[in-house]
């Protein structure tokens, strides 16, 4: 299992430490954040555009379509009780080339962005805390388990 550990800095502004990338990230001024990094949900909309983006370039690329000033918008709405984020659209714009007879496998392609996967297909997500009392076990103690 692969892990990214992100960090509380203080004063509401969080770490995360990528591989060998780190990144900040604030939280709405209504946390207290001071719009100094992005949000968490900008993140997590930034991460499906860029993916989406990713996937498509590399289509395109292997299939002489144009993306020289290719975009990526992702909209969204938030809703509250639970707070959340609903209504993603996804569009792609591809300026410099013509693709319609190539949209369907774009489209395709697009929604196989493993980000895409992950919101569509996700049971639920699990959370451990650990304190001082009950620490967290050093990476010997969970292989031995």
């Amino acid at each position: 299992m692969a892990t990214i550990t992100t960090a509380y800095k203080g004063d509401m502004l969080f770490l995360t430490k990528i591989g060998n990338h780190s990144l900040l990230t604030d939280v709405p001024a209504a946390m207290g954040g001071k719009d100094r990094a992005p949000t968490p949900p900008e993140l997590f909309i930034a991460s499906l555009g860029t993916c989406v983006g990713a996937l498509v370039a590399q289509y395109c690329g292997r299939n002489g379509i144009n993306i020289d000033d290719m975009t990526v918008d992702v909209d969204f709405k938030k809703a509250d009780q639970p707070t959340r984020l609903t209504d993603l659209m996804v569009t792609i714009n591809m300026p410099n080339a013509s693709c319609q007879d190539r949209e369907a496998a774009i489209r395709r392609v697009a929604e196989y962005c493993p980000v895409h996967q992950t919101i569509v297909t996700l049971e639920g997500i699990q959370f451990a805390i650990f304190d001082r009392d009950h620490p967290m076990p050093t990476q010997a103690e969970t292989q031995s388990i």
